[in-house]
């Protein structure tokens, strides 16, 4: 898979990460850098030590859980200014908590990075190389870095009760407490932590802590817990571990050992940098890693309005069935994003678009809807559809024509897309309409069914309304009209009849019942959690509405995952899961206009 062309920088929304970048490459920063061979682990330094002047990035998800749409943020980001200074960028999957993390989150991670359009099996500068990591892959060094710290007095063994350890660490006013066990000699501690490492202690009995300073004002350098034990399956070592790092201790050693130049993450985890710092600085110190260290860089999280991006608060949608299941495409999930239509380079332009600042940004929903109208305009097929369909009979076609008469009916699949040909129906006696499209009072305003007023068949003929005919509990069963002549030519529907309305229309002996799915935003809010309210709180009850209809014939053949634009109703796409010829289901990807900016 090639990765998406690289834009114009000229054009490309500000950037700090591209400016920072930009003034290290003029300044050599990379040239200068040193990388070495591996010191007796076969991991270290894997990633391409022979091009120590190559920016190297990574996108790094806990495979926990789906990407979402603030993961296409980082994902874009990473890749995109790789893809920008001719640099690599790697996936590397962060799997150090086999209680969350499952080969489904794996398979589903690397197949939605696929979808946006990102490859990891080549860097950007033409070499062939997979660069495809896990952090499970580090263990052995990581648990020899654990020791080293061990032996150098940097790092002991806390029996403390997790409780008694959360109190102890005080809070931003109060400084921490020292464990009781903090001043152990090192062989009472390597001892202890060989025991962990063994099997020999219960779950959640002890940790292996850094020894660094309990009263300092970042509270993530009071001590933080380097291992706990858990007895878990994991997905990639299988029960070879009981004992597994913490993830602030593993991230670090994994960006070093991958050689990362570059190690950009989101603004909670600036408070964390220093600790990130110190970590690879002693490691270094104590030959287990050549430097220079990976550094740090922090941006902005993006905040989508109407959406929720904790995952988990995700899986509890999909837990408690409110949703049906992780690519639900209600869902802010790539894969429920892919599955409601969205297309990768709509995705694409608004992760660029939206740039990346040092500050959480808010971002209304209409700006991806935008993005992604823009795309679907110019590679959407049109088609006309009926979603509440009410019989129109043209009462005097068979005087006009002859029973059984088809007139034919064609028009570009696509206005400025040639190349996508023609698509094909006919008109018949009876045709579906939507049943807004008839009032017998009308309102002011409305040009199209009522008794008297005239309306042009879109693609086909004049028809002037004459009535309706009601069932027995008196609802409009159908609509009744005649076509119109033209007065000059005689030729039914001719051009030169003018009227002020056109509707859209599906014939009776030709139309595909089909299902579609209409959805709508999941949260009525567009902040669901503002003032710590639940999110349910704030569920849409409209988010998801099922109706039946019908679909002109030159969709007889669509396949699964293609989008077509529905006159007069929006983009929709078959469901890439559901959908089956002879009987097709449609999804609502967005509207022609944003409907909620009203």
């Amino acid at each position: 898979m090639s990765a998406p062309a690289k834009n114009d920088p000229a054009v490309k929304p500000a950037n700090f990460l591209r400016t920072l970048i930009e003034r290290e490459l003029q300044e050599g920063v990379y040239a200068q850098r040193q990388w070495g061979g591996s010191p007796g682990d076969a991991g270290h330094h894997a990633a391409g030590a022979a091009d120590p002047a190559r920016v190297r990035l990574r996108f790094p998800p806990e495979p926990n859980g789906y990407l979402h749409i603030g993961h296409a943020k980082s994902i874009c980001l990473n890749f995109g200014l790789a893809r920008d200074f001719g640099g690599v960028c790697h996936l590397r999957f962060d799997d150090t908590n086999p209680e969350k993390e499952e080969q489904e989150y794996v398979d589903a991670i690397i197949e939605m990075v696929q979808w946006l359009g990102w490859d990891w099996h080549s860097d950007f500068g033409g070499a062939k190389a997979t660069h495809l990591y896990y952090a499970s892959n580090y263990f052995d060094f990581m648990y020899r870095a654990a020791e080293h710290l061990v032996e150098r007095g940097l790092a002991y063994v806390d029996e403390q009760s997790a409780e008694a350890m959360r109190a102890s660490r005080g809070d931003f006013t109060t400084p921490g407490t020292d464990s009781p066990w903090r001043g152990r000699s090192v062989a009472e501690n390597l001892a202890r932590l060989r025991e962990m490492r063994a099997g020999n202690h219960a779950d959640g009995s002890m940790v292996l802590r850094a020894r660094i300073d309990m009263a300092s004002p970042n509270i993530n350098l009071r001590d933080p817990a380097l291992y706990r034990i858990k007895r878990a399956h994991h997905h990639n070592t299988g029960d070879t571990w009981c004992i597994y790092p913490m993830y602030a201790f593993a991230h670090p050693i994994e960006d070093a050992l991958e050689n990362i130049t570059h190690s950009i993450c989101t603004l909670e985890f600036e408070d964390q940098r220093p600790w990130y710092d110190w970590l690879l600085a002693r490691l270094i110190e104590g030959g287990l890693l050549q430097g220079p260290a990976p550094k740090q860089h922090e941006f902005g999280r993006l905040n989508l309005s109407y959406v929720i991006t904790s995952k988990r608060k995700l899986k509890a949608l999909v837990d408690e069935q409110i949703v049906d299941g992780w690519d639900d495409p209600r869902m802010p999930t790539l894969a429920g994003m892919r599955r409601r239509g969205y297309t990768p380079e709509a995705v694409r332009k608004f992760a660029e678009d939206t740039g990346a600042s040092r500050t959480n940004i808010w971002v209304d929903y209409g700006v991806l809807d935008g993005a992604l109208r823009a795309d679907l305009e110019g590679k959407a097929g049109r088609a006309m559809a009926v979603m509440d369909p009410l019989p129109l009979k043209l009462t005097n076609w068979d005087e006009l024509f002859g029973a059984g008469h088809l007139e034919p009916c064609s028009t570009p699949a696509h206005p400025q897309l040639p190349e996508l040909g023609q698509r094909a129906f006919s008109l018949g006696p009876e045709v579906w309409v939507e049943r807004d499209d008839f009032a017998e009072v009308p309102v002011k305003g409305f040009f199209r069914l009522f008794p008297g007023n005239k309306v042009r068949l879109k693609y086909g003929m004049v028809v002037e309304c004459t009535g309706c005919e009601k069932d027995a509990d008196g609802r409009v069963s159908a609509v009744l009209a005649r076509v119109i002549p033209d007065t000059k030519s005689g030729t039914p529907g001719a051009d030169a009849v003018k009227v002020k309305g056109t509707i859209t229309w599906v014939g009776l002996h030709d139309g595909l019942a089909a299902t579609f799915n209409l959805y709508n935003r999941l949260f009525t809010e567009a902040q669901p959690e503002a003032g710590g309210r639940d999110f349910r709180s704030v569920l849409n009850p409209a988010s998801k509405r099922v109706v039946t209809g019908f679909v002109e014939q030159s969709l007889a053949r669509a396949p699964a995952d293609q989008r077509f634009q529905f006159e007069r109703h929006g983009y929709f796409v078959t469901d890439r899961l559901d959908h089956r010829a002879g009987a097709p289901v449609f999804n609502r990807i967005t509207g022609l206009r944003d409907s909620w900016a009203a």
